[in-house]
């Protein structure tokens, strides 16, 4: 398996009824672990309780937290979520927080550069500090995969650009990779059209566009693959994306088949999405079970 270090924001994701370890990083690097992976997190939280239970929650998973750095000004982070009556999720992200203010160090360096792997996402560049720390970063990193979340008003275009063309593979969902192939210009009619727009733009050379409930489109080696998603009763789609970022990253690591890799994340995002969470067990069986379903 990998060495694989995720960048990016840790915290609380605060339901009306209930509350969650989250942060799309975080949920990654934790899937990335259960998959055997050797995985590190780079991030901060504040001096306090919440700081340390997400801290506590990241070793218990085996995650290496040597990269995660204690703010003794701002709060760790927190996400105000609410779901709509089909179990998507939406989001008030409270700003400022820890996450916002990775610093670079010589520790942070060396995690990085020891990585076969480097998984950063767009949320955590909206503030200059852990933005510019991210920068670096990019330019020492060997493979370098971004997760495009695009939470208004936390983004701006010129730095979306800007963390494509770093990247070797980007993951959007649909909505997002619509939204950003408008902004560039694109005059695509189809996501495999828009794909190829990005791809041809930028140093992207893997591209993965996930449709919710209706499955995954994935661009790699010059060639589409398709999977058109699994049936399951939705109860909260927080993590869904999350955990099949890290299915696929963990196959097309390791050589499995591109088609392969798509329908086994297909249906590892399909099982969280079943579950409460970001971060429910799934077993093995399970997996199985949905891709023969």
């Amino acid at each position: 398996m990998a060495n694989i270090t995720c960048f990016g924001e840790v915290l609380w994701d605060v339901f009306p009824t209930h509350k969650k370890i989250g942060g799309a990083p975080l949920n990654v690097a934790a899937r990335l672990q259960d998959f055997n992976n050797t995985v590190s997190m780079v991030s901060r939280v504040g001096k306090d309780k919440k700081g340390r239970k997400i801290l506590k929650f990241l070793k218990g998973k085996g995650v290496n937290t040597d990269g995660v750095q204690i703010d003794e000004i701002f709060k760790t982070g927190k996400v105000k979520v609410t779901l709509d009556v089909e179990g998507s999720a939406s989001y008030d992200i409270m700003f400022p927080r820890a996450w916002d203010k990775i610093e670079l160090t010589d520790q942070v360096i060396s995690i990085v550069e020891n990585a076969d792997a480097f998984v950063f996402g767009s949320l955590v560049a909206r503030d200059v500090i852990s933005r510019e720390t991210l920068y670096v970063l990019l330019k020492l990193a060997k493979y370098k995969i971004f997760d495009v979340n695009l939470r208004a008003p936390h983004y701006t275009m010129d730095v979306l650009w800007y963390l494509i063309n770093q990247a070797d593979f980007v993951k959007f969902n649909d909505d997002e990779i619509l939204e950003i192939g408008s902004n560039l210009g694109s005059k695509a009619q189809s996501l495999e059209e828009i794909i190829a727009f990005i791809a041809q733009e930028t140093n992207a050379k893997t591209i993965c566009v996930t449709k919710g409930g209706n499955g995954a489109i994935l661009y790699y080696q010059d060639a589409f693959y398709y999977n058109s998603g699994y049936k399951v009763n939705v109860v909260d789609t927080v993590g869904a994306g999350d955990s099949f970022l890290a299915s696929i990253i963990t196959q097309l690591l390791n050589k499995t088949e591109p088609q392969e890799a798509l329908d086994f994340a297909c249906a590892v995002g399909a099982i969280v999405a079943s579950r409460e969470g970001a971060n429910p067990e799934i077993k093995q069986e399970d997996i199985d079970k949905m891709v023969n379903s």
